[in-house]
Order: C-alpha cells, then structure tokens, then sequence
C-alpha cells in the first residue's frame, strides 16, 4: 500500500471550481489514454499515477475503450487502486467515458441508453469500483435521441453508479441541448472535455462561450497536440519519441520543416517567460477563464513535474497572444 506525500495538498493554489459546481479540480488532470494499456510496463503505469498524485493530482481520467486492449487501462488502474491507493479513494476523482466501440453487435458503441449503462457496469467491474466521480458520453451519437443518451447520463447518477455527468467531443450545439436536457433531469452537467491546443482552436468557436454560460468546466484533452508542442521536437523527430515508435496519432508527416520554424519561435516565447514549450502551450490552454483543468499525459514522471512548472505562470499578455496568433498563422 502506497504512502502518500504529506505534502501533497500544499499548493492550494493547485485547484480550482469546477464550472459553477461545488467539485474542485486540480489544474493538470493526469489522462491514462496513453502508457496504461498492457502494451507498457505496469510499474511505469503505477509509477506515473503515485507520482502525479504525490504531487497533488488527485483527477485521473479514463475510458471504456482505453488500452491495449480496450478496457486495459481500466483493469490497471483498478490493480494501481486495489494494491496501492484503496485507503485513499475518497480523495480521488476517478473519470471513465463510453460512447466509442468496445463489444460486437449494435449495443457495443455509441449513446444508446443499453450501450451508456452496460458499458458503465463493464467499467466499474474492471476498476474494482462502486461509482466513478464523473461519467461521460464519449461522443455525440446522430442517430439516438440526445434525450436518450442524456437520460442515461441522468439514470447512472441517480443510481448512485456516478456522481457527475459530463460531455466529450460535442460541439456548441450539441452541448447547449445536452445541458438543457440534463438540467429538467436534475442532473446538471458537470463538465466538458474538447480537443483543443494551439494548433486545434475550434472551441474557441462557440464552445467555450455555450460552457461559460451554461457554468460548465472545461477540461481540453491534447494540450501539448500529442507531444508536439513540447521541446522534444524541435531538432526532428527522437528515436524514443511517440512520433517515432506509434505514429497512430501523432504523425512524422505532420511535423514539416514549416511547422518546426512554427515551434522553435513559440520555444523562444516560452524562454523569455522562463517556461519550457510544454509548460508555455499548458498555460495558454489554462489561461482561458472556463478551463477548470488540462489533461496531460505522460510516459516519464519527470513529465508530470515539468507540466505542474505551467503553474507558475498562466497569465498572458495581449501583446504575447498576438505575438503567438501571428506565429501559428506564419
């Protein structure tokens, strides 16, 4: 069993609110979409989530289809929370999501009510839980009654199987008609987790207004764009990189001579702040009064130390956000 470091609620500047919820967040949410599935070393994966919450992170986000393979990640956080953190649940928030393809057959993706919740219970048995702390739809299903899918939302909270709801990859449409519902349920939405990134601006796009009104947090996913807005890009491409040895997201095509020039002008910024790329795109994202927390990911605990030194400096001026806008349009 893991003993925690005393220390690790002594930045209380660490969390915020939630949207207009009562439920505080820290600023960097720790995602398990990378290194947890079985195709890593499990004392990595539990080396990566003691740290993170020795250090304050108490946020862990996840989903059904999380791996290799689908359901892998939830099975191993469920060993990370069995052996090491059992006496602590109280103080975690625990995240999981359905929506993406996870069983044959027509129940196995999407927003059916069938789908939401028996993914739902498939995901409480592999983490060994009775409730997770927020529980998304995953995606915006165009062919089932938004009703539908928010009821189902609306149905696991009030069985007790999830304390939030919370919304994935909806645009502001969507998500202004997934809020309403979910308010006539009693069930307000809690939460909001869009891609968004230097180089990914569409919530800024109505999406982070709809939030804002409707008093939902936002918790962008691909802060750094898969790795790529950090300093370990700038000279090409790293043997050990993600780019390099799982081009499944992060592409080596998509990192042209163009776009380093883009990256090294942004480096240079982020030096004269006395920040490291990463730590510079994380306080842009966080720089947004809406977002509660950015989820990062991470292979190296190193990694989760140098995201929470963004912390230290979020605030831009309007001279840098031009300065950054007029780069990324070079």
């Amino acid at each position: 069993m893991h003993t925690p470091s005393p220390t690790r609620y002594s930045n209380a500047g660490l969390y915020k609110r939630c949207g207009g919820g009562g439920l505080r967040l820290p600023r960097l949410s720790l995602g398990l979409w990378h290194n947890f599935g079985d195709n890593v070393l499990f004392e990595n994966a539990r080396a990566l989530v003691l740290h993170a919450f020795d250090r304050g992170i108490t946020h862990f986000d996840i989903a059904n289809n999380y791996g290799p393979p689908p359901g892998g990640a939830e099975i191993n956080f469920g060993r990370i929370l069995r052996e090491d953190l059992a006496a602590h649940r109280d103080e975690l928030i625990i995240s999981t999501k359905a929506g993406y393809l996870m069983w044959d057959g027509p129940y196995g993706e999407l927003g059916s009510r069938k789908h939401m919740l028996a993914s739902l219970d498939q995901s409480l048995r592999r983490l060994g839980l009775d409730y997770v702390d927020i529980f998304y739809s995953h995606r915006f299903d165009p062919e089932t009654p938004l009703e539908e899918t928010m009821g189902a939302l609306a149905h696991a909270v009030r069985r007790g199987k999830a304390l939030h709801a919370g919304l994935s990859n909806y645009n502001p449409e969507q998500t202004a008609r997934a809020a309403a519902i979910l308010r006539d349920l009693g069930t307000p939405c809690l939460i909001h987790q869009p891609k968004y990134h230097m180089y990914e601006r569409a919530p800024e796009r109505g999406l982070l207004d709809v939030l804002a009104r409707e008093g939902i947090g936002c918790i962008p996913f691909c802060p750094l764009a898969q790795g790529l807005l950090t300093d370990r890009y700038l000279d090409g491409i790293p043997a050990d990189s993600r780019a390099a040895h799982d081009p499944r997201f992060l592409k080596p095509e998509h990192i042209t001579d163009a776009k380093l020039t883009q990256l090294r002008a942004l480096g240079e910024m982020a030096k004269a702040r006395g920040q490291s790329l990463a730590q510079f795109a994380l306080a842009w994202v966080l720089r947004q009064p809406v977002v509660t927390s950015a989820l990062i990911g991470a292979s190296k605990t190193k990694q989760i130390d140098d995201n929470l030194g963004a912390l230290k400096n979020t605030a831009f001026s309007d001279a840098e956000i031009a300065k950054i806008d007029g780069i990324l349009a070079s």
